[in-house]
């Protein structure tokens, strides 16, 4: 028995060391001597070397090893730990898993005070760096700000910075944003000057894993990593689509300080409210730096401004900007700029720029511009320009443009545009355009591409309406015609007539209105009032020829029809005598005296119609 049991033992302890041995063998890569001798060579076939070599694999992700980097070593007596040391100069850590060794960035503290002393002044500060957690390198344009004191640096090229805070407060803590990667805060101790590096970590992404294995000098070319043309940096690039769009007006490059901008990237989540703020300039404000991140109940602005908001009143000398939304009122004596909504009252004695919706009334002394849609009242001295839709009234003194649909009023001395449709009316000196037109055009041209409303004007064209070329005769001209447009409800004439002969020369030209009232598929009745001017010879006297027709049109194919019917004629000439060569007796034989220079007479009229 004891036999037995001492054979047992010697087994268990046989395979307990057999195990331990592996063990031990398999964690001891790192602690391997290798001797390596390069130049001057790619870091990825210096790793493929010491793969071969100690028949182990490297495992590591492609975003964090610059693979075409060149390096150098020379050594016959360092362990692979030491060589990955010297490699990337202490910035990794490494893990062994079996066969692998696992390579992957170095955590680093997120705070460390390096210098501190105690001080009775009133102010106290803070200076130091910031640093890239997993690289350790010093990151430039980084926002450091305390929150409750509004108070806050940007980094330089080399990562420092520097606050004073005042030491009244018994708390204090510092956040650190930067584009790219997460927010970090720190607590600090009040009331000493203090010397702090504060690291922060890079927003997660992922890449693809890369495993070296011994005889793979070659590896492959397929992994894509977004770096700048230098490889030897890596840098991500991302399309920053959520960019603070005031900053990219015209107004807003030329008057906000590339700090400014860089300030608000860094610090796009970051908003708070405050009660009061006054600025000289944007960044003389009594909040600062971060003046573009506080929303404020009262905003005054000597010169001009640039504030995260407005919850109440803003009023500027010159000009107002804010990154987010604006209620109720906001006056500026050249231009407001709002990157959000707007709600209230905004004047301005130049123009107002909103790049989201605007509810209530906007006046401008030149022109007012909304990105989104307006509801309300919108007044520009020149031009109002609307992106979408506009509810409520528009009045340009030269122009006026929605971009989608107007419910409501557009009235401009020249020239009105609303793309898509218009319910209400469109008023304007010259031109009115509307896709499909549901109201009123009031205009000289009016033109449309369909319509279920009145188009009112010397031209109006409805480019899926009603269109008709007239020829025609009647008892005052035997040659007439006639170019017909708008659509069926209300449609403009735009006419002519003549008559030659050896001494009954006449010519006409004129305009006037109808209507199509159908009856059937074939038949319909066209009253229409027209008013020409005859020339009989000279232009030194008016002949005005108007006329009242009610036609009776019959449809002979899709592009054919013919027409006739009654017309009452009212005449008003002051030219005394004929002109020789020129017709003069247009009175019919038994006319109506309608007073001086006037008659009137019950004619005719009849022709065909073309399209």
């Amino acid at each position: 028995m004891n036999l037995f049991l001492n054979k047992l033992r010697h087994i268990l302890a046989t395979g307990i060391l057999f195990i331990i041995g592996l063990q031990l063998d398999a964690q001891q890569i790192l602690n391997r001597v290798i001797p390596i001798d390069v130049s001057q060579q790619r870091l990825d076939n210096v790793l493929e070397i010491l793969s071969n070599k100690g028949n182990f694999y490297f495992s590591y992700n492609s975003s964090l090893v610059r693979r075409d980097s060149l390096v150098s070593i020379h050594t016959t007596t360092k362990t692979v730990r030491q060589v990955l040391d010297d490699l990337f100069t202490g910035n990794m850590e490494y893990m062994e898993s079996g066969s692998y060794v696992i390579i992957r960035r170095a955590p680093l503290k997120i705070s460390l005070v390096t210098n501190q002393a105690f001080t009775d002044d009133k102010i106290y500060t803070v200076s130091g760096f910031v640093l890239d957690e997993e690289s350790g390198e010093r990151i430039s344009n980084a926002s450091i700000y305390e929150k409750q004191r509004l108070v806050s640096a940007l980094t330089n090229e080399q990562g420092y910075f520097k606050l004073k805070l005042k030491s009244k407060s018994k708390t204090a803590a510092l956040t650190v944003s930067k584009e790219f990667y997460e927010d970090t805060t720190v607590v600090i101790q009040p009331k000493y000057n203090q010397q702090i590096s504060i690291s922060i970590t890079p927003i997660t992404i992922s890449g693809q894993i890369v495993t070296v294995s011994p005889g793979d000098y070659l590896l492959p070319d397929t992994i894509t990593i977004d770096v700048q043309m230098d490889s030897s940096v890596m840098r991500y690039r991302y399309l920053k689509l959520d960019a603070v769009k005031v900053e990219r007006t015209a107004m807003g490059k030329l008057l906000l300080s590339s700090k400014q901008r860089m300030q608000s990237i860094n610090l796009k989540k970051y908003f708070t409210e405050r009660a009061f703020q006054m600025s000289l300039t944007p960044g003389l404000s009594t909040h600062g730096d971060l003046s573009a991140q506080v929303v404020n109940k009262f905003s005054f602005n000597v010169f001009g401004g640039y504030t995260g908001g407005v919850n109440g009143f803003e009023l500027a000398g010159m000009f107002n900007i804010n990154k987010k939304d604006v209620k109720y009122a906001q006056i500026a004596g050249l231009f407001n700029i709002v990157g959000g909504y707007m709600k209230g009252v905004q004047l301005a004695g130049i123009h107002n720029t909103v790049l989201d919706t605007v509810r209530g009334l906007q006046m401008a002394g030149i022109n007012n511009f909304v990105a989104g849609k307006f509801t309300g009242v919108q007044l520009g001295g020149i031009y109002n320009h609307v992106s979408d839709s506009v509810n409520g009234v528009q009045l340009g003194g030269i122009a006026n443009f929605a971009r989608k649909k107007v419910e409501g009023l557009q009235m401009a001395g020249i020239a009105n545009v609303a793309f898509k449709e218009v319910e209400g009316a469109q008023i304007a000196g010259i031109i009115n355009y509307t896709k499909r037109l549901k109201g009123v055009q009031i205009g000289l041209i009016n033109i449309s591409d369909t319509s279920e409303g009145y188009s009112i004007g010397l031209i109006n064209i409805v480019l899926k309406g009603y269109h008709k070329l007239a020829l025609s005769t009647n008892e005052v001209l035997p040659y007439n015609f006639a170019f017909k447009t708008g659509n069926a409800r209300l449609y403009s004439i735009l006419l002519g007539g003549l008559e030659t002969g050896t001494s009954k020369e006449a010519y006409s030209f004129g305009y006037g209105i109808g209507k199509e009232i159908p009856i059937g598929k074939r038949f319909s009745i066209n009253p229409e009032i027209t008013a020409q001017h005859l020339y009989l010879g000279s232009w030194d006297y008016l002949n005005l020829l108007n006329k009242a027709h009610l036609n009776f049109n019959i449809k002979l194919t899709k592009w054919i029809s013919v027409f006739g019917g009654p017309s009452y004629a009212v005449y008003y000439s002051k030219q005394p005598a004929a002109i020789p060569g020129y017709k003069f007796d247009v009175l019919p034989s038994k006319p109506y005296d309608l007073g001086k220079n006037t008659n009137g007479w019950i004619g005719w009229n009849a022709g065909i119609h073309l399209f």
